[in-house]
């Protein structure tokens, strides 16, 4: 009964936007929804529905060519968690840390805004001279390693994701507990180690999971620094749609779905645990 009175009490305008909202959702998992579908199609084209079976996972994960650009793609994202991580947690704290209009932080902020917003296919025409000059020309060998280069282009995105979640975990935290441990004879590292870090950890660890996964969905910046033998699954994809998409595709793509799925759930799992409520958890992901 109290329930029907509260959907009675609802204006038109709140009935319409729960329409709106269900509508949206509907349209951007809709198409998910069909791959996960068409991945158990056991016939020899995508598009194409025979018998329902796992005839397409087994394929897949018999593939060599398939299984190579899902491994690159795992260690691509791996090494850019890693890295990003690393930058984006000190780059986090810094501005955190930082006085109110501090020049440097704003122009630190304004920098990594513009990694976020800079289009991916400008990335990639950057990234990709840059590579050839400093790893041939300068002889600077390391850079001529095709999964290095996509640790580090990838890294470049991920890590202003890092950073501004980091500074969103710890925007607000009183910072008299570092000054009383300070009083107390405690050295700056001992300070950060045991006050500023345990505080920050739930972020870190939720910027180190999207660097991963949104490692795992580049594919415009992935496809200019590739090279032979290091071809992330984005690209792979890509490169089959040219001449048509088999269900192994649609199969390994369902896998990685689920994989990202979980990756999030681990990430709210963990604020969650650190005492963190609905709200304080969208605006850490959110940063």
């Amino acid at each position: 009964m109290a329930g029907k009175n509260t959907f009675a009490r609802r204006t038109p305008t709140d009935i319409a936007l729960h329409v709106w909202g269900t509508i949206v959702f509907i349209y951007l998992f809709v198409p998910i929804a069909v791959i996960v579908a068409y991945s158990f199609n056991n016939g020899k084209v995508l598009a194409n529905f025979q018998d329902f079976g796992l005839g397409a996972y087994i394929s897949g994960i018999n593939n060599d060519v398939i299984i190579s650009s899902v491994v690159t793609s795992l260690q691509a994202a791996l090494g850019t968690a890693v890295v990003a991580t690393i930058f984006g947690t000190l780059g986090g704290v810094a501005l955190a840390r930082s006085r109110r209009g501090a020049w440097w932080a704003l122009g630190l902020t304004a920098l990594l805004g513009l990694t976020l917003v800079t289009p991916e296919i400008v990335d990639g025409i950057s990234f990709l001279p840059w590579f050839v000059t400093v790893g041939v020309d300068w002889g600077v060998t390391p850079l001529n390693n095709g999964l290095v280069r996509l640790i580090i282009s990838h890294a470049m995105f991920s890590m202003a994701i890092v950073t501004f979640i980091v500074r969103a975990r710890l925007a607000g935290i009183d910072t008299r507990l570092e000054d009383a441990a300070a009083d107390l004879g405690a050295t700056p590292w001992n300070r950060f180690k045991d006050i500023t870090l345990p505080i920050a950890a739930p972020g870190i660890f939720a910027g180190a999971l999207m660097s991963f996964t949104v490692s795992l969905d580049n594919t415009i910046l992935s496809s200019f620094v590739q090279q032979p033998g290091y071809t992330p699954w984005p690209v792979y994809i890509f490169s089959a749609v040219r001449v048509a998409l088999r269900p192994e595709v649609a199969a390994i793509s369902t896998l990685m779905f689920l994989l990202t799925l979980l990756a999030l759930a681990f990430v709210g799992f963990v604020l969650r645990r650190s005492g963190g409520s609905s709200t304080e958890i969208i605006k850490t992901m959110a940063a």
